[in-house]
């Protein structure tokens, strides 16, 4: 049998910062109070007009590349998660290919919103456990949401930020991998999203001018508020059921990063403490398909994944979609 592990982690954070006192200067009215309260956000990263999300996705890798002791030649796939690409097309993954060197990897995007990464790495795994072709496989996730906001939408500039974070995954023969589960509810597909730029709206002159001048992050309709902690724990133990484990059985719980209130929620009705999960929002924002792996490289770096923790991931963004996935960690 072959099982696919984490070999290891990697982040990059931007380094221009932008506290809550200066979105409320950009909004012109009060926002700190309330996010810190009600969302646990106390600042967030942005991207440098030089940067797109390409030059992100590079860093992490290299980051995850070299504490693995992989080179860009030996990878042999690499698997971009993301919702803001550099381009329709072609894919992003083929843009980080040429500027990392990987010159060996084949390559792909997956676009699941912020449930990507943790699709990705499913789909990642799994490749590795059923082809003995595929060795070492880099797993990216990468956010450049503040290129399609809207600075007078205090729904969104309040919350979104940029970021990538990576793993390298080999191959090996004890239980790295334990399996995931996705589910959707697709019925909210146009509730929040980028709804410029496809083939449903073109980008025109037109369809800009609604979202002024350029493509926008949107919430259009609402979904139920209590949407992840009534479904997060379902998910959860349906996948740790099948993987014959209880939820006692986890060390470590990464969800999206979108909403402390949400986490604490969860870890409620989970009737797990506080100190088995780890989170990041207040310092970096929410930065969608990247903030579970750089939570996770945060964590890891802080010591609260040791060797042998089981880690349960749990993600959800717009579609809506969400992913789940235990990893036995053996780095």
């Amino acid at each position: 049998m072959r099982y696919a592990h984490i070999l290891a982690t990697g982040r990059y954070v931007p380094e221009r910062v932008l506290t809550n006192a200066d979105v409320e200067r950009v909004l012109g009215e009060p926002v700190d109070e309330w996010l810190r309260h009600n969302v646990g956000i106390e600042q967030r990263h942005v991207m440098a007009d030089h940067e797109v999300t390409s030059d992100l996705c590079v860093h992490a890798a290299e980051q995850a590349m070299r504490r693995a002791g992989v080179t860009p030649e030996q990878v042999d796939l690499l698997v971009i998660a993301t919702d803001t690409p550099d381009y329709l097309s072609p894919a992003t993954a083929s843009v980080v290919q040429a500027k990392l060197g990987a010159r060996n990897a084949g390559t792909y995007d997956l676009n699941s919103a912020c449930a990507g990464w943790v699709t990705a790495l499913d789909v990642a795994s799994k490749t590795i456990a059923a082809d003995d072709s595929y060795q070492r496989v880099l797993v990216v996730g990468a956010y450049g949401m503040s290129r399609f906001v809207n600075w007078k939408d205090k729904r969104t500039c309040t919350l979104f930020a940029d970021g990538a974070g990576a793993v390298v995954l080999g191959a090996g023969d004890t239980p790295g991998f334990l399996g995931a589960k996705l589910l959707a509810a697709g019925e909210y597909h146009d509730a929040l999203g980028i709804y410029t730029g496809g083939t449903y709206r073109p980008a025109t002159s037109e369809t800009l001018a609604l979202t002024q001048g350029r493509p926008a992050v949107q919430f259009l309709r609402k979904f139920p508020a209590t949407f992840n902690t009534d479904r997060w724990p379902v998910l959860l133990q349906q996948l740790l059921g099948r993987a014959r484990l209880g939820l006692d059985d986890v060390d470590v719980f990464i969800f999206t990063q979108l909403n402390l209130r949400t986490i604490e929620a969860t870890m409620q009705a989970l009737g797990q403490p506080m100190s088995k999960t780890h989170w990041t929002m207040d310092k970096w924002g929410y930065t969608g398909s990247a903030c579970i792996p750089m939570t996770l490289d945060d964590a890891v770096e802080q010591g609260k994944v040791k060797k042998g923790d089981l880690v349960a991931l749990c993600a959800s963004g717009g579609g809506l979609a969400m992913a789940s996935a235990l990893y036995r960690w053996t780095a």
